[in-house]
């Protein structure tokens, strides 16, 4: 695991030999009298416990490339190393403190820091909307869930007693509309649709419609699995905008695309203008740097993350959650 062996290293640095951290006798000036004690945590001894320059750097190193392993994006491994190296390098710490503690919650707040966005509260958000419905638009590219995504949404939606109808707006794909359809009727949701290659931004007007005229709280507008790169689809997402003026617009991720996650992120962020994102097959990522790149390059809050494949496996995102799963090498629960 990759948040082992950065841990596992940065232990190496800090309890190793001491002589890693003490300075030659040639860098000493003459007349200057000993250097200070250096304990095997590379923490420099006299008046109160430092951690040395040199350590701090060690340990930046075995991190940033285990961080870059983690597909954590350069700009947020930079990130983590200015706000280790500001909180620590040459801090003193309490007589007893512990080294490896003292970086570990460094890099925690960081960490925190980073995925800590203005919250986007859904359910309070729907109920304020007057008059209704509160209509969400999910974009993002094949293969990433998007399609069942909504579905798990609508299921959560239905929970907290907020009634719910599904467009059909990928009409490029048979099979994405026979799988809302699939949803619809388990969940008993209606999904409104049109023939295959109808006009995107018909479905969803249509399901707004149906919304006003039954007083639904929520619509749930699904859109072709557009790559990013294509800008005839990116157009068509722009059409589905003006027509239904969704209130809110969620870009959907796979969490196991690493990178390719964050390119497609900053493309709609680019093109459409994204209010926050959800990140699908979190529970299969034992990485965990998609939140963290997604996040940091976007600005924008993670809502939701997916942890499985039942319609509960949509929770509602927790930073506390990430970082103790992040710390805790992808296992907490």
């Amino acid at each position: 695991m990759v948040w082992r062996a950065m841990w596992a290293s940065i232990k190496a640095r800090l309890f190793g030999s001491p002589k890693q951290d003490e300075p030659s006798a040639a860098s000493v000036p003459s007349g200057s009298g000993p250097p200070p004690a250096t304990t095997p945590s590379g923490l420099t001894e006299g008046f109160g416990r430092r951690l040395s320059d040199e350590t701090v750097d060690s340990v930046l190193e075995d991190l940033e490339i285990v961080l870059l392993q983690s597909d954590v994006a350069l700009p947020v491994v930079e990130r983590i190393r200015k706000d280790i190296r500001k909180e620590l390098a040459g801090k003193k710490l309490k007589w007893g403190a512990d080294a490896e503690t003292a970086i570990r919650a460094s890099f925690e707040a960081s960490i925190r820091a980073i995925l800590t966005q203005p919250p986007i509260d859904l359910v309070a958000r729907v109920r304020a909307q007057a008059p209704g419905p509160y209509i969400i638009l999910f974009v993002g590219v094949n293969g990433t869930g998007k399609t069942t995504t909504i579905a798990k949404l609508a299921h959560w939606l239905r929970q907290q007693q907020l009634s719910v109808v599904i467009a059909a707006g990928d009409t490029f794909r048979a099979g994405a509309i026979e799988q809302l359809l699939v949803h619809g009727e388990r969940l008993g949701i209606k999904v409104v649709r049109q023939q295959e290659g109808s006009d995107p931004a018909a479905v969803a007007f249509d399901a707004v419609a149906h919304a006003r005229a039954r007083h639904l709280d929520v619509v749930l507008v699904d859109t072709a699995g557009r790559q990013h790169t294509n800008e005839n689809l990116v157009e068509e997402a722009k059409k589905i905008r003006r027509v239904v003026q969704p209130h809110l617009t969620l870009f959907v991720g796979d969490a196991l695309s690493g990178n390719d996650t964050l390119e497609q992120a900053k493309q709609f962020q680019t093109a459409l203008g994204i209010d926050g994102l959800i990140l699908t097959k979190l529970d299969a990522d034992a990485k965990g740097g998609s939140a963290l790149s997604a996040t940091f390059v976007t600005k924008k809050p993670l809502v939701f993350v997916g942890v499985g494949q039942g319609y509960e496996d949509l929770r509602p995102f927790d930073v506390e959650w990430m970082v103790r799963r992040l710390l805790s090498e992808g296992t907490a629960s």
